[in-house]
């Protein structure tokens, strides 16, 4: 892949987003294109930019990231979605909802950039 996996990221915690942004600053496989606080503004995001890959987190204020995951990939379906979260709970309701992947915030689940790497070359 010589194109750079165009990422959109979207928590509403601050913290997170920094750091999602400071463990891929150095990637040459993927950029951090915009990040948003709840899923209407993933929504208005995806729209406007067409992501490759949103990073998305389960629980948020305004719209939850299930229910922006269900609604990008109803109007989206070739933008991969990852939902995480620190709750276990929303694994199936993330992946009813069409994400291709979730993860479990605080695992050990490997690299981020090469998990996003493969989702994004997931057919």
């Amino acid at each position: 892949m010589t194109a750079k996996i165009r990422l959109l990221v979207v928590d509403d915690q601050e913290t997170t987003l920094r750091g999602v942004r400071a463990v891929l600053q150095f990637s040459t496989h993927i950029e951090v294109i915009q990040q948003a606080a709840n899923g209407r503004e993933a929504l208005a995001i995806v729209e406007e930019t067409q992501p490759d890959v949103v990073l998305m987190d389960a629980r948020m204020p305004v719209m939850n990231g299930i229910e922006a995951t269900r609604l990008i990939k109803n109007r989206w379906p070739e933008i991969k979605v990852i939902v995480y979260s620190m709750y276990p709970s929303f694994e199936k309701q993330a992946l009813t909802a069409g994400a291709d992947r979730f993860l479990l915030k605080g695992s050990s689940y490997g690299s981020l950039e090469d998990i996003l790497k493969e989702v994004a070359a997931y057919d």
